[in-house]
């Protein structure tokens, strides 16, 4: 195995100084990165297990850790005894000096989720403008830009979650998608390698030109010399016609198509039969938007993948509908499709398994199981044989309300895992609306006097004028569980999961045959508010639940930040922490649990209501960032930082010192990296 740094032997502190490349930047040589001994000694070692064992020596190789998106480094050199003395190392601009000079007046996103990817003492990351910058992970100075395409006009585009590294021998490649392109890069230089697709990249608009432009804001998955690619599509459906969200992979080497999955099926395929009236054959959508996994041993893909055409209304696709909101597993290579498991049939709650799900090797009962858990929107944690597909505990199908939207045919039961229990609340039940005083519980009754309230999986409902207002979903379509994810301790077994508590109205209206040929489309589809602005149901309104998955049972659960104690309203109650909204990502270590509140400051949107604090409403974090004993759940350590969070943290050794390295932002403070370090 080729590193950047050679070592055909273990190196001193002195010889490994000499064990160095140089790294260009347009227009000039840049600072070398310094690799401590340490390091320079576990780039020596042969690979490790990548799949689910967590980020292996000192480094940090995917977006969560490792292809099983585990988020977990044995790294212990910052633990509870000390992490109190974290200090910031040094912060890094989400654009580049080199960009701001090509173009001073450069917008870019205040939303800044890119997760970097370090191998062999260096650093990638996607920038606030989706393109790869390379630095030192141990300063923060730059290394390498890539160069936009075109220049200046080249230079706007949208920010995604990370690159993916690719090697073989002494080639090494970092891979990211950017708009409608598939870019390979030297790793050493930044170059686009000419030998893949036309000069370096590959076009991924496969669709037919009448639909719309291909999007994603994901991270390629790398498996066995394959590169694959979801997409993400828009929920503004004005037509039961619209293009499939088909994953494509590609060669990682030549950038030649390898294969397409539809995520509904065509003719002759396999599912086709859970759509009645041949509407596979216009249906759309069923994207995948979230983030694969993959079992490089075992050459598995794993997909979870979304809603299709329209995600509340479904009276024009009679049936369970495959693959829709299911767990699909493929083969890397061939793209053949080798077990799936429904989370939803005939999904009408934008109820997407919105996560990458995440490999594990447990052991239940005393039979080790080589698992794969999807967490979902609707606050489940469905467990599976990542080989076969079958459930590790038993899945019930459960009967759920029945939908009287005229056409509409509801699925008469939805799968209910038995173990673990649900991580957050769910249905939205009088049981669970707010209850802090009689007079807000009484506020709360009046609100809902105007909506249909019903457990989990009560089905949208026609908003009619003096009427019912729509359905209160609970969990809403934010989570539950979101992109933000969970991790996973393979020495423990334990699974830490961040979700919210947070409802919205799933309402719909006649459609307007001059501008639709659906018979109902969605209405407000907002966040709804509680008495006196404070949340309508009971908190936490963001927690962290810890599940040990070799019995199914929760171990704990608590509150992340304060959220609204101090409200007028429950001020003089002295409550205990509410839990924020936000959708930080976890970071695990041998001993502690980071995690953040979120991103702040959220633009206000037609779907909340004008008066309503945005720090109350679904999606809102806070600026705090914290360690948790991850055996207890105490907080240990917490810092108070000028954002929220935005990206998902990750930790890494360099120079003999442990570093977190996490990204904040938000419409007031511009987005940056910070790297956390002990003195």
């Amino acid at each position: 195995m080729a590193f950047v740094v050679r070592c055909p032997y273990l190196l001193s502190a002195e010889s490994s100084q000499n064990c160095q490349s140089r790294f260009k930047r347009p227009g000039r040589l840049s600072r070398l990165p310094r690799l401590g001994p340490v390091l320079a000694l576990l780039l020596c070692l042969p690979g490790m297990a990548f799949a689910q064992s967590g980020a292996s020596a000192g480094q940090w190789g995917a977006y969560g850790a490792d292809l099983g998106n585990t988020k977990y480094t044995g790294l212990e050199q910052i633990h509870a005894g000390n992490v109190q003395q974290l200090e910031i190392a040094w912060r890094r601009p989400a654009l580049d000096d080199d960009y701001r000079q090509l173009n001073p007046e450069q917008r870019f996103t205040s939303n800044w989720n890119g997760t970097p990817v370090i191998k062999n003492g260096i650093a990638y990351i996607t920038n606030g403008v989706g393109l790869v910058e390379a630095f030192d992970p141990g300063s923060g100075e730059t290394i390498w830009v890539q160069e936009p395409p075109g220049g200046v006009e080249g230079l706007p585009g949208a920010s995604t979650r990370g690159p993916a590294w690719w090697e073989d021998g002494d080639e090494q490649r970092i891979f990211v998608q950017r708009g409608t392109y598939l870019y390979a890069l030297d790793a050493s230089t930044g170059v686009a390698v000419p030998g893949f697709g036309d000069n370096g990249r590959v076009d991924l608009q496969l669709m037919p030109e009448e639909f719309e432009r291909f999007r994603w804001g994901g991270v390629p998955m790398v498996v066995r010399d394959v590169v694959v690619i979801g997409q993400a599509m828009t929920d503004n459906f004005s037509s039961r016609e619209a293009p499939r969200g088909d994953v494509h992979a590609f060669d990682a080497r030549t950038g030649a198509h390898r294969w397409t999955f539809h995520t509904v099926p065509q003719q002759g395929q396999f599912g086709t039969d859970t759509w009645q009236d041949r509407s596979w054959s216009y249906t759309g959508h069923s994207n995948m938007w979230a983030l694969f996994s993959a079992d490089e041993e075992l050459g598995l893909v794993y997909m979870p993948l979304s809603s299709s055409t329209n995600d509340m209304y479904g009276g024009h696709r009679i049936g369970d509908n495959l693959f829709s909101q299911s767990l699909v597993a493929v083969d890397a290579e061939t793209g053949e499709r080798v077990w799936h498991f429904q989370t939803v049939h005939h999904g009408l709650w934008d109820y997407d398994p919105p996560a990458a799900p995440i490999l594990m090797d447990i052991t239940v009962d005393g039979r080790p199981i080589k698992a794969i858990t999807q967490i979902t929107k609707q606050a489940f944690a469905f467990v599976l044989d990542r080989e076969t597909g079958e459930p590790v505990w038993e899945i019930e199908e459960r009967e759920v309300p029945q939908s009287d939207v005229p056409g509409e045919v509801t699925s008469p039961t939805q799968p209910f895992p038995t173990r673990p229990a649900p991580f957050d609340r769910q249905g939205a039940t009088i049981d669970n609306l707010i209850d802090f005083t009689p007079e807000l519980r009484a506020e709360a009754l009046e609100i809902v006097s105007n909506y249909v309230m019903g457990p989990l999986f009560t089905p949208p409902s026609v908003a009619v004028e003096g009427g019912t207002q729509g359905t209160i979903q609970l969990p809403g379509s934010q989570g539950g569980a979101d992109v933000q994810g969970a991790a996973f301790d393979p020495e423990t077994g334990y699974l830490y999961i961040p979700s919210i508590t947070s409802a919205f109205v799933a309402d719909l209206l006649p459609g307007d045959p001059d501008s639709t040929d659906l018979a109902y489309t969605m209405g407000s589809r907002r966040w709804i508010a509680g008495p006196q602005g404070l949340p309508l149901f009971k908190p936490p309104y963001g927690r962290i639940t810890a599940i040990d998955m070799n019995t199914g049972e929760h171990v704990w659960m608590v509150a992340n930040g304060d959220g609204p104690r101090d409200h007028p309203a429950i001020a003089h109650l002295n409550l205990g922490k509410l839990g924020v909204p936000g959708r930080p990502s976890p970071l695990l270590t041998k001993t502690l649990l980071f995690l953040g509140e979120g991103r702040t400051n959220l633009p206000r949107s037609g779907r909340i209501p004008p008066d309503m604090p945005v720090e109350i409403a679904t999606n809102s974090g806070g600026p705090m960032f914290r360690a948790y004993d991850k055996a207890t759940g105490e907080v240990v350590w917490e810092i108070e930082l000028e954002a929220g969070s935005s990206n998902a943290p990750v930790s890494y050794l360099f120079g003999g010192k442990q570093y977190l390295l996490l990204a904040i932002g938000d419409r007031q403070h511009s987005p940056e990296l910070l790297a956390f370090t002990l003195p």
